[in-house]
């Protein structure tokens, strides 16, 4: 029997070989070839050639780390999640002289043990490094936001160092080592249109670069996603949508013609799109998979403004999140297509003459949640829609023509992944009616008769067995193909037979309504007497995302957890599996706007550091991350001050309520559940208390600084005088609380009981998730605000009353502007007077 194998290298261990100095007289382990996934001959895939730079030989581990973080990101991610089966991986573990990357402007020196990339103490850019592809940040020894990482030239003196061609360039050693080592085991030369190289070098500084050669960063903590960007450019013919050339340079909008590129334009109505059929009309106003709506989004192709792009986000916009559709209809053709060979694998009988009473077979690529549709005609009648076709049972005159259409229905009658109905099969216009997705053959019905068969069973190929199902994969067999008849294939799921009439080859899981839990599924091929089995494992346990929040300032009651935040919170995700040992990915929305993948946060060490969210964002090389205000998540730093009148400025931060929610995908490519959680950022800051006040307190005057009552109860009445300020967490008063000309009087998660008066507070009155019982006045007060860009461009706001409670009456009148609650109403029982009746 023969089988398709996946040998997966990531339970090897550490190589015993030490770190090698330049003057090392031991030579370097060969490089070794190990094929991760082989799910069919090299010549009907497409090819994806990974390798090893700067991982020294005992590092080489953590290169198999960094290839299964890398493919387990992208078998998450559309179209590699539903056409996995169209690829083959292979790794190539090279053992460098040095460790590292030349010219890193955030070079870490090597940690003693190897595995750890982070470790905080810098060595510099240096040009000396000698690694086994030669990979050097572009300018990086001179420029500290250098990204670009390419096949360098031979390193600074090395004449020498050791190794048999010390001075070749990069590209010469890639060629080297894909001639030497990979394209024979592979039988298709280095130039095949169907091969894809992608270099992973050992930093944890971001940077790669596109191309047939793509690079990506092997510790940084966007480094599959980087990868993922880079063959969207090399693979997908994507360009990049993001607004800059150089990250810290703004631009002049875009003043030129028409692009190239199929998604970018200068258009600037929608409906001129449409009259005019242009790129991507076809997709407009459709809800974006990356987020927002499908459109026309100012900025793209390296310019602030003048181009316009098709979403908000995308996976060449920011890295993060997914392609949009546009981008997933390049790119699924691309994969099917075999990159640039452009025609969709089909086998089947030879054409030409064919015995009357034989049989007719095809096999094609498998995609792993939808199936192909065989169409068989004779005389332009149909005869036939699986993928074997028995002449037997269809008596053709002798000079019949019998023709097959192979589709892949990924039209907006199947899938609707691909709207563009074009026969062609070009780079940036390939329709579903095109030879990447649709093939013909044609036979000829011939007197003579099929020869009959020896028995025999086989399968010859099948989704692959080495690692689990996913519960609602559409699961494949292929067998061998007597001239004569069809191979029966039964199917049994936990040992119980499957109802299998059409002697189908594949069988779909999502129809079988499934327990949780683990299954075993077979496939056995029969042929009179002889046998051929085929098992697998279904997971059909969920992954989960668990999270943890950073410690909030209270959190709001309801079914949803709802912590409340000054400016930000964090969020730790842990992506978990119950099968062990391969990495699961984490994913999260924010405000319903496009999937992300969870990462940590970037220049910050894995998988101990949070992502931080904030009104704002973070910069981080000129980029901001986890940014609530406008444009999303990811911007770059200098759009967010651009004048309130550019096409792209008019920033305005992220104060309010959010939703946030989370998820994971295991390594056989379930979505776990969907867990959920919304925030509320409030501007501004606790004071820090000059004293503190816990336990039972019988009355509290507040005469000077900032009080604190803190898990405090106060029997009696609270007093703040002129100037003072006050600070309430978990606590309960009792009395009346009064307060006059005090400078600010901030309340979290407590329950007050009396009356409770605050007026003429000069900077800043804050409640959140609090209860009153009695009444509620809020008079004259000044509300500060914590951000001009915030008041200038969304409105001023006055005392802040969000996710509270009031049962008395609640009075608001005089105050500086009107009250708000950042998106977390308040529930209101009492009478409601002045600014507060509509509130």
């Amino acid at each position: 029997m023969r089988r398709l194998l996946v040998a997966a290298f990531l339970t090897l261990g550490l190589l015993a070989t030490p770190s090698v100095a330049h003057a090392a007289a031991e030579p370097l382990p060969e490089p070794k070839v190990t094929p991760i996934q082989v799910t069919g001959p090299a010549a009907e895939r497409l090819n994806l050639i990974i390798l090893g730079d700067g991982y020294q030989a005992d590092q080489q581990s953590l290169f198999r780390a960094d290839v299964d973080r890398n493919l387990a990101v992208m078998w998450a991610t559309e179209p590699f999640r539903t056409y996995r089966d169209y690829i083959n991986v292979y790794a190539v573990e090279l053992a460098s002289v040095d460790y590292g990357v030349r010219c890193d402007p955030d070079g870490r020196k090597r940690n003693p043990d190897g595995t750890i990339r982070d470790t905080g103490e810098r060595e510099g850019p240096l040009d000396t490094k000698d690694t086994a592809l030669r990979m050097i940040f572009q300018n990086g020894c001179a420029e500290p936001l250098a990204r670009g990482v390419v096949y360098g030239g031979a390193p600074v003196g090395c004449a020498s160092h050791p190794g048999p061609a010390p001075c070749e360039t990069g590209n010469q050693a890639l060629n080297r080592i894909l001639d030497t080592y990979v394209t024979p085991a592979l039988g298709i030369p280095r130039n095949a249109q169907n091969l894809q190289s992608l270099a992973i070098f050992n930093t944890f500084t971001y940077g790669g670069i596109g191309g047939t050669s793509a690079t990506t960063s092997g510790g940084s903590p966007q480094g599959p996603l980087i990868s993922l960007h880079e063959l969207g450019h090399s693979l997908g013919t994507l360009l990049d949508e993001y607004p800059y050339s150089s990250r810290d340079v703004i631009r002049p909008c875009y003043t030129g013609p028409e692009p190239s590129s199929f998604h970018h334009t200068i258009y600037t109505s929608e409906q001129q799109m449409i009259a005019d059929q242009h790129k991507w009309f076809r997709w407009l106003g459709e809800p974006s998979l990356s987020g927002g709506r499908v459109g026309l989004h100012e900025g793209g192709g390296t310019y602030p403004c003048g181009q316009r792009r098709p979403s908000e986000h995308s996976m060449m916009r920011w890295l993060g999140f997914d392609w949009d559709q546009v981008g997933r209809e390049n790119m699924v053709a691309r994969i099917t297509g075999l990159r640039n060979s452009g025609q969709m694998v089909v086998r089947g009988t030879p054409t030409g003459r064919v015995p009357h009473d034989g049989v007719l077979w095809a096999e094609a690529g498998r995609p792993r949640f939808h199936t192909l549709s065989f169409t068989w005609r004779a005389d332009g009648q149909v005869i036939g829609t699986d993928q074997n076709l028995d002449l037997s049972a269809h008596p053709l005159p002798v000079g019949t023509v019998v023709t097959l259409e192979v589709r892949d229905p990924v039209g907006p009658d199947g899938t609707d992944w691909v709207r563009n109905p074009s026969t062609n099969n070009a780079a940036d216009d390939s329709g579903f009616n095109g030879p990447r997705f649709v093939q013909q053959r044609s036979w000829i019905v011939a007197p003579a008769s099929a020869p009959t068969s020896t028995p025999a069973a086989e399968i010859t190929a099948s989704t692959m067995t080495t690692q689990p199902l996913a519960r609602d994969e559409v699961v494949f067999v292929e067998t061998n193909h007597p001239a004569d008849k069809v191979v029966r294939v039964s199917w049994a799921l936990d040992g119980r037979p499957v109802a299998n009439p059409a002697n189908a080859r594949t069988l779909d899981l999502s129809a079988k309504r499934l327990a949780k839990g683990n299954h075993t599924l077979t496939a056995t091929a029969t042929d009179r007497g002889t046998t051929d089995t085929v098992t697998w494992t279904i997971d059909n346990t969920p992954p989960t995302a668990a999270r943890t929040l950073s410690e909030p300032l209270t959190t709001l009651p309801g079914r949803v957890e709802h912590p409340v935040y000054f400016d930000g919170w964090d969020m730790w995700l842990d992506p978990g599996d119950d099968q062990a040992g391969r990495y699961v990915v984490g994913q999260f929305r924010l405000d319903h706007d496009g999937w992300f993948n969870y990462f940590g946060f970037p220049e910050r060490p894995m998988p101990a550091s949070p992502f931080h969210f904030s009104h704002s964002g973070t910069v981080v090389k000129a980029l901001t991350y986890g940014n609530l205000g406008t444009g999303g998540l990811s911007k770059a730093a200098f759009e967010q001050e651009l004048p309130d009148d550019h096409p792209s400025g008019g920033f305005i931060p992220g104060f309010g309520t959010h939703t946030v929610e989370h998820r994971a995908i295991d390594p056989a490519g379930n979505i776990g559940p969907v867990g959920a959680y919304q925030a509320t950022v409030l501007p501004g800051s606790s004071p820090a208390c000059t004293s503190t006040l816990t336990g039972h307190q019988a009355t509290v005057v507040a005469t000077t600084g900032v009080t604190c009552l803190t898990g405090a109860t106060v029997r009696g009445t609270v007093t703040v005088k002129p100037g003072a300020a006050l600070v309430v967490r978990d606590s309960r008063i009792t009395g009346a609380l009064n307060t006059n000309g005090a400078q600010a009087v901030q309340i979290f998660g407590s329950t007050l009981v009396g009356a409770t008066r605050l007026t003429g507070t000069t900077r800043d009155v804050t409640i959140a998730g609090s209860t009153f019982k009695g009444a509620l006045t809020l008079k004259d007060n000044t509300q500060a605000t914590a951000s001009e860009r915030y008041t200038r461009l969304a409105g001023a706001y006055g005392p802040i009353l969000a996710g509270s409670r009031v049962k008395g009456t609640l009075t608001c009148t005089g105050n500086s502007a009107p009250v708000s609650g950042f998106g977390a109403p308040t529930e209101v029982t009492g009478a409601r007077l002045g600014d507060c009746a509509t509130l």
